[in-house]
């Protein structure tokens, strides 16, 4: 049995969790989703959700092939994305009369004392006012590594420590972590509690094999090593189900957790 006392919680929902495998928006998914936070919040839970999609969502209004990976082409499909990905999101959390609010940030957001202060407050304050935060990237302006993040794993680990969170969920396009490939090697097996992040951990971590998302394993790996500093867990698990965010909350072991420890 797990903790069951979390109670400020940042999830993160990848590309892969929103669509569908030839790309599409997957509507019936964001409306669970949308369902499943506001019954969390109705428990007591302050949620913040960091969400991937909007280029996915801009690269489909556009009628474009395939996701662009050239800058302007991604600036370009998430600045017609952004926009179409919260409007959706309004539809399906005002069902449940539940407000949500736009955060975009960039790195130089976090390397900047005011810059974090004020975005520190304007979260924290709508928490206070019972708002749900819905955090992404500003894709549109952060194209290269001094302004941008590698992924939003690793800004779902920014945000966490910016709202001294209790806890990071990394719903992603597997269920946990193994100790090598289960993709490639079928004796894979699931590692259930990680309590250091030595080399051993990091040489299990494995790159992503989706071609929607942009994060790995690694990445999620160093994503509990920056939370779990800080006293934050962190659980890695599967998006397919949002229901699992229920199983969470209640304690049951679901996917991979790294525990967090002031001293780490």
């Amino acid at each position: 049995m797990r903790r069951i006392d979390y109670k400020r919680i940042v999830i993160k929902i990848g590309t892969t969790s929103l669509t569908y495998a030839n790309g599409k928006i997957n509507l019936r998914a964001i409306e669970n989703l949308a369902w499943v936070l506001c019954d969390l919040k109705n428990q007591g839970k302050e949620i913040i959700l960091v969400s991937s999609g909007a280029i996915a969502v801009g690269t489909e209004r556009l009628a474009l092939e395939k996701r662009p990976r050239d800058i302007v082409g991604k600036q370009v499909a998430s600045a017609v994305g952004q926009g179409v990905l919260m409007q959706i999101y309004e539809s399906f959390f005002s069902k449940y009369n539940q407000i949500i609010a736009q955060i975009l940030l960039t790195r130089d957001v976090f390397e900047n004392e005011i810059m974090l202060k004020n975005a520190q407050n304007s979260v924290l304050k709508l928490i206070q006012m019972g708002v749900i935060p819905i955090v992404n990237e500003n894709d549109t302006v952060a194209t290269d590594e001094l302004q941008g993040f590698s992924d939003n794993d690793t800004l779902s680990a920014y945000v966490s420590n910016l709202v001294d969170a209790d806890l990071l969920i990394l719903l992603s396009d597997i269920d946990a972590m193994y100790d090598k490939d289960p993709n490639k090697f079928s004796d894979a097996k699931k590692i259930s509690e990680i309590y250091v992040i030595d080399d051993e951990v990091l040489s299990s971590a494995s790159g992503s094999n989706s071609a929607l998302g942009t994060g790995g394993m690694i990445t999620k790996v160093n994503s509990a090593k920056m939370v779990n500093g800080n006293g934050i867990d962190m659980i890695i698990t599967s998006g397919k189900d949002f229901g699992v965010l229920f199983d969470i909350v209640q304690g049951k072991e679901i996917g991979t957790l790294f525990k967090g420890s002031k001293n780490a």
